[in-house]
């Protein structure tokens, strides 16, 4: 199989639809469907890339009382010791990321680090948790599919486990490397292995869907959009 540059040309423009189509042309009927309870944060996301991966667990720690100075100080030691973003140091064009946090309703991800992974050139994030922010996220259009709209912070409530390991987000395997493809229906997972063959049966597919609009639309005499050509 090919580069990876060559297997994003293979799916640009490819719906989630058609990718599902294109699983079960190859035989992986079923496979790689995320759970559709993980939703996009704003309607028109669409994005694709290869599988950068991480797990976060629920913590077992108890939070002490203590002063707004001294919490803005062990929440600062919170995230460089137990809650650290290091998927960010390895971020490169073409991400997607994975983010597998237990499906806890916790706001780890939010506006800011959204930005800083499209500074990274993340392509964008599904997690299997929580997300905060939206309405900023969805103002700064960064490709986000959560299971949860969160409004708690990390600290306290989630540590760092792994990174680019095989993860469960939405109840998929998730191996680095695979390709993901999202849009408004959800998320889908590509095994590596199978992505160019499963990229050209669904081109065919979304070809043949847009022939057959496009003679919908000319004996309407409705003008032709991006959706039919």
């Amino acid at each position: 199989m090919g580069r990876i540059d060559d297997l994003f040309q293979l799916y640009q423009g490819l719906r989630v639809a058609d990718v599902s189509d294109g699983m079960d042309a190859v035989g992986r009927r079923n496979v790689g469907l995320v759970d559709a309870a993980l939703r996009p944060v704003w309607l028109g996301a669409h994005a694709i890339g290869r599988a950068v991966t991480a797990r976060y667990v629920a913590t077992h720690e108890i939070v002490p009382p203590m002063s707004p100075d001294g919490y803005a100080e062990y929440s600062g030691r919170w995230y460089a010791e137990r809650c650290s973003y290091p998927f960010m140091d390895i971020l490169k064009a073409g991400d997607f990321l994975a983010l597998d946090l237990s499906g806890l309703e916790v706001g780890f991800w939010g506006s800011n680090v959204g930005l800083a992974a499209v500074a990274k050139g993340a392509e964008g994030v599904v997690i299997d948790g929580g997300c905060r922010d939206t309405a900023e996220i969805a103002r700064q259009e960064c490709a986000v599919w959560c299971r949860a709209r969160a409004r708690t912070t990390a600290i306290g409530r989630l540590e760092f486990e792994s990174l680019n390991q095989v993860v469960n987000c939405g109840g998929v395997k998730v191996t680095p490397g695979d390709i993901v493809v999202a849009d408004d229906d959800g998320v889908i997972i590509v095994p590596r292995e199978v992505a160019a063959d499963v990229a050209r049966a669904a081109r065919t597919e979304l070809e043949a869907d847009k022939r057959s609009c496009r003679a919908i639309y000319e004996s309407l005499g409705r003008p032709l959009d991006e959706s039919v050509l």
